[in-house]
């Protein structure tokens, strides 16, 4: 996530349209054309790359207690949601299907939802293979109790039904859930499996961290015609524009945003079709131009962007923020930042994306070698305006103050300072192989750093070491 925020709100923001679509201006194709002619068709959802999870046909629940969960978990995701636009309703379902692979008995599962901090969460009947349990909320985790073991490598069907309430306002975190400045903004807000973390912190840090999922596919229906740029690709649309069917693979969130008035404007970068979201009045060809000029910076360094389709959609404001293929770009963000603010969102989707991290207890491996990246292809490196700290802590001991300076600033300088060490051929072959040997996974500050370290002959750690006590 990078720290421009939105200044005025009011300025580009268009009332809600509750009712027929308006026409888009010349320099802009709707939605509709886009998914279904587009300058090139979308492409279908590639096959996951991990082995298929099968639903049992009966439970594999055993008997037993082991107080024990994890994050190796291969899920699928099913939801289904209604969204009330006037009334800010959200009610849907998601089914799980899990399979156990952390090589242990496990049993309960630790489901993160910013609806249970953001909405006012309530949960309906939840199931475990068909049979009542009776879930719990934690701060922003569901603690679903399988009422057994689930043995390793074995699978389990959990359905979680919920209602939430949309927020209307952008202050605090609001802006991750919220219907405001005509735009619906959904964020972190499918319950995924992840493992008890605080939502509240002291700064803008990310409080999460998701594994991927080889398959979600998400079903919205609203009760007024919206146009919705989501993580992947849209598969059906029902005859009234209310429904919509959506697939994506290989994800870590399904990131939602919705307008009545979305229009778009595309370009090709190589392989790649970004798309821009916008309203009327949005610098929509700077953000297209700055995305373009990002991908392409990117790829050069980094290899090839993870996916095939990158949206950049205006939201309703607050931060600007990564999700898997998208990027929110908040409304009211002025042009000039925009070169920044893209491409650090767009490094996100080598860096958060492709090989993830515990975001709230490891920033620095996805916040300092995003900043560093961006600001490395723009030549926009600048010194810290705090003092020095040690970059191995958690989201929640750094100030608000100087969480970005320390994190983001220190951190991305450390990062260069390696390059130069190293020389930038070998920087970047080490960079790319740990992007490569991590792809789809979990890592961390330590992977990170060892990975830089093996790829020269020089000793980083006895140089970098003190910034990292908790590390080395």
């Amino acid at each position: 996530m990078a720290t421009v925020r939105t200044l005025t709100l009011s300025a580009l923001a268009l009332a809600l349209v509750l009712g027929g679509l308006p026409a888009p201006a010349t320099a802009t194709t709707p939605v509709d054309a886009i998914e279904r002619a587009g300058r090139r068709p979308l492409p279908p959802v590639p096959e996951p790359r991990t082995t298929p999870v099968a639903k049992p046909a009966t439970s594999s629940i055993v008997p037993g207690t082991v107080n024990r969960t994890s994050l190796a978990m291969t899920a699928t995701y099913d939801v289904d949601v209604r969204i009330g636009v006037a009334a800010r309703s959200v009610r849907g379902s998601v089914t799980i299907t899990a399979r156990n692979d952390s090589g242990a008995g496990v049993d309960r599962l630790e489901l993160n939802t910013v609806m249970a901090r953001l909405g006012s969460l309530r949960l309906g009947a939840v199931t475990v293979d068909g049979a009542p349990v009776t879930a719990t909320i934690d701060d922003q985790t569901i603690l679903v109790p399988l009422d057994g073991v689930l043995p390793d490598d074995a699978t389990v069907v959990v359905r979680v039904p919920f209602s939430a309430t949309l927020r209307s306002t952008l202050s605090g975190s609001s802006w991750l859930f919220t219907r405001a400045n005509g735009v619906i903004d959904m964020y972190r807000w499918i319950p995924w499996i992840s493992r008890r973390t605080a939502f509240d912190r002291p700064n803008h840090g990310d409080p999460f961290v998701t594994p991927v999922s080889p398959k979600v596919t998400l079903r919205i229906t609203t009760d007024t015609r919206m146009r919705f740029a989501t993580t992947g690709a849209r598969r059906t649309v029902s005859s009234d524009g209310l429904v919509s069917t959506y697939e994506a693979a290989n994800v870590r969130d399904v990131v939602v945003a919705g307008a009545a008035d979305y229009r778009t404007t595309s370009v090709e970068v190589g392989d790649n079709v970004v798309t821009v979201f916008h309203r009327a009045g949005a610098p929509a060809t700077a953000m297209r131009t700055a995305a373009r000029s990002a991908l392409t910076k990117l790829e050069a360094r980094l290899g090839p962007y993870p996916y095939t389709v990158l949206k950049i959609v205006q939201s309703a404001g607050g931060y600007g923020m990564e999700g898997p293929g998208v990027v929110w770009i908040p409304t009211g963000v002025a042009p000039s930042s925009l070169p920044y603010l893209v491409t650090h969102e767009v490094a996100h989707q080598w860096f958060y994306g492709l090989v993830g991290n515990d975001q709230a207890r490891e920033p620095f491996a996805d916040e300092a070698a995003t900043d560093f990246v961006a600001r490395h292809v723009l030549g926009m490196r600048r010194g810290s305006r705090c003092a020095a700290a040690t970059l191995d802590k958690s989201i929640y001991r750094y100030s608000s103050g100087c969480y970005y300076e320390q994190v983001y600033i220190q951190g991305g300088n450390l990062l260069d300072d390696a390059r130069k060490r190293m020389g930038s051929t070998a920087f970047w072959k080490a960079i790319r192989q740990y992007l490569a040997d991590n792809r789809w996974g979990l890592a961390g500050t330590r992977t990170l750093l060892d990975a830089l370290d093996a790829g020269t002959t020089r000793n980083l750690r006895s140089w970098w070491g003190s910034r990292f006590p908790r590390v080395y």
